[in-house]
């Protein structure tokens, strides 16, 4: 049986033709770039690989990419981005949930509905709420959303970030997916846009190519390259650390068996 914890991407680069690969515990932590991973992107150009950097996150392409230029990230490497939030924009053009949507979030995503803003609009006026954050001044506390949406729970939410936390540095953040957990919770329906969920994916693939998805995140990540049937690569100390810390290595596949999904490979950190 072939060893799933790899040294390096450099092992099995050749088995692939693209590579989907999650920015944020991946490839930076919110802070800093992760050197070791810019040298895996440095690798895949000069081998003339096609990989995508995929993120969660509820913007357009454009402002994440704006983002790594200031973290100092080579600009050949941020041309490559795709977000949840480019995802969103271009099914929120087509009305499919109606046109008038309550935003929830921090302004810091307004770029992602700016060209949309005459169709904004109140919770009590809404077709659907568009989910991409928390609010600046309620971003600790999901009890504040319960109680904000609990009278507005027949309508439709569409989160464009499932992810629940990010890991900023060393500091815990919440995502829209917590926001879009707790509407469930009190009975509203949530529409994901991202990771794990297809559409995200659809975007990104050409063809039949042979895919290896790269993430830190077990739900989104390693679940979504499941539900498309793509192989996985498996960083497990990103989001997941705790979990993985003080166990074996002969045993990481029975954590990720609690989560329901399984990965082809694992490494520590993303290395080539």
């Amino acid at each position: 049986m072939e060893k799933k914890t790899i040294k390096g991407l450099r092992d099995i680069q050749d088995r692939y033709q693209s590579f989907f690969i999650d920015l944020w515990g991946v490839i930076h932590n919110g802070i800093e770039l992760y050197p070791e991973a810019i040298e895996v992107l440095e690798n895949l150009e000069k081998i003339k690989k096609r990989y995508i950097l995929m993120s969660n996150a509820p913007r357009p392409s454009r402002s994440v990419q704006k983002y790594l230029l200031n973290l100092n990230m080579d600009e050949i490497y941020t041309k490559k981005v795709f977000t949840s939030g480019e995802a969103a924009i271009e099914i929120l053009k087509r009305n499919i949930y109606g046109k008038k949507f309550y935003h929830l979030g921090p302004e810091r995503d307004n770029d992602l509905v700016k060209n949309l803003g005459k169709n904004k609009t109140s919770l009590e006026k809404c077709d659907f709420i568009l989910c991409t954050g928390l609010f600046d001044e309620e971003k600790n506390s999901l009890e504040h959303y319960k109680k904000l949406l609990n009278k507005f729970k027949k309508i439709k939410m569409v989160c464009t970030n499932p992810d629940l936390i990010v890991h900023r540095g060393k500091i815990v953040e919440y995502c829209a997916g917590s926001v879009a957990q707790i509407f469930e919770k009190i009975g509203g329906k949530v529409i994901y846009v991202g990771k794990p969920y297809p559409d995200i994916y659809n975007f990104c693939k050409k063809g039949n190519e042979k895919i290896l998805v790269i993430g830190d995140n077990i739900r989104t990540d390693i679940k979504g390259a499941n539900n498309m049937k793509f192989d996985s690569l498996f960083i497990t100390q990103g989001i997941h650390k705790e979990e993985f810390r003080k166990i074996p290595k002969e045993n990481y596949d029975e954590i990720l068996q609690k989560y329901k999904v399984k990965t082809n490979y694992y490494q520590e950190k993303l290395i080539w």
